[in-house]
């Protein structure tokens, strides 16, 4: 197989914000406000609820929608429960809150309890379903922020002869690694203030904390339209599809494309079937040759 370089592209993206506090540090509230930043309309804002209806006591901001999540909170329930946002044509999904997934009723630790078996066979299976929920927040076409309770970390050290416990901060409950996967992690502490744990975008990292808003929203929403539009790209390859005339016009023009246009299936479909009427139209003429 051989591999090809290419320039690097900055495309237009969709956010994937994290935030994350203990209880009574603002998430829910923090998160309405960015989303409302980032697409401006309450009407395109969904809440994935897992908080005992918390996502209504904010319903004096405007006509967002909530989708409630009780018991079992099972990876499937919360991927369908996404799903169902992006039927309703949602812009931005907040799912409040992801750890219930990990560590609640019905959530992926219990399941390892409950389940018989090794450690290892245990989580050959657990790790798959975990994963496929993961991957429905990174892969949604819409912008996503997930929030997370933090609890107070400890560390267990012998010393002397003695065990002693130490404090060691306070930990995301949920699955080790995950703000490693999001493009910000904000996290909040008992006063609203925001620091980032993880930005991709330069927006916040090494910056003062703050306290989340609307005009947050908006900073966010700018990075995201800044690059290049991949679908208005697409949408605009396959209607110079048509002004190649000849086979080699038709393989000269792919070679100018970006990989994320030669690669989309749609693209890939009429660039074949463009190359199939090109094929049955210069049939004829090289017969009679």
């Amino acid at each position: 197989m051989s591999f090809q370089l290419r320039k690097a592209t900055r495309t237009k993206a969709k956010i994937r914000l994290g935030l994350s506090s203990i209880s009574g540090g603002g998430k829910t509230f923090s998160a309405l406000l960015i989303a409302y930043g980032l697409c401006g309309d309450w009407d395109k804002i969904a809440v994935v609820d897992t908080e005992n209806n918390s996502a209504d006591l904010y319903a004096h901001l405007g006509s967002y929608n909530v989708v409630p999540i009780s018991a079992p909170f099972t990876p499937e329930r919360y991927i369908q429960a996404i799903d169902a946002c992006h039927a309703a044509g949602m812009e931005v999904i907040i799912v409040d809150s992801i750890t219930h997934e990990w560590d609640g009723s019905g959530g992926i630790l219990e399941a390892a309890d409950n389940m018989p078996g090794t450690s290892i066979t245990k989580w050959a299976k657990l790790t798959p379903r975990h994963q496929v929920f993961i991957n429905a927040i990174l892969q949604s076409p819409c912008h996503m922020i997930t929030t997370a309770r933090r609890k107070q970390d400890y560390n267990i050290i012998q010393e002397g002869g003695k065990t002693k416990v130490e404090k060691n901060g306070l930990r995301e409950i949920t699955r080790e690694g995950f703000e490693y996967e999001l493009t910000i992690n904000l996290q909040l502490d008992a006063m609203h203030n925001a620091t980032a744990s993880k930005d991709r975008t330069g927006l916040f990292a090494g910056k003062p904390e703050f306290i989340p808003s609307v005009e947050t929203g908006k900073m966010i929403a700018e990075w995201c339209e800044t690059g290049i539009d991949v679908q208005a790209e697409i949408r605009d390859a396959i209607t110079k599809l048509g002004n190649c005339e000849t086979i080699e016009e038709l393989r000269l023009f792919k070679e100018t494309l970006q990989p994320f246009v030669t690669d989309d299936p749609e693209f890939k479909a009429a660039g074949n079937s463009r190359y199939m009427e090109l094929k049955k139209l210069l049939a004829p003429s090289t017969q009679k040759n």
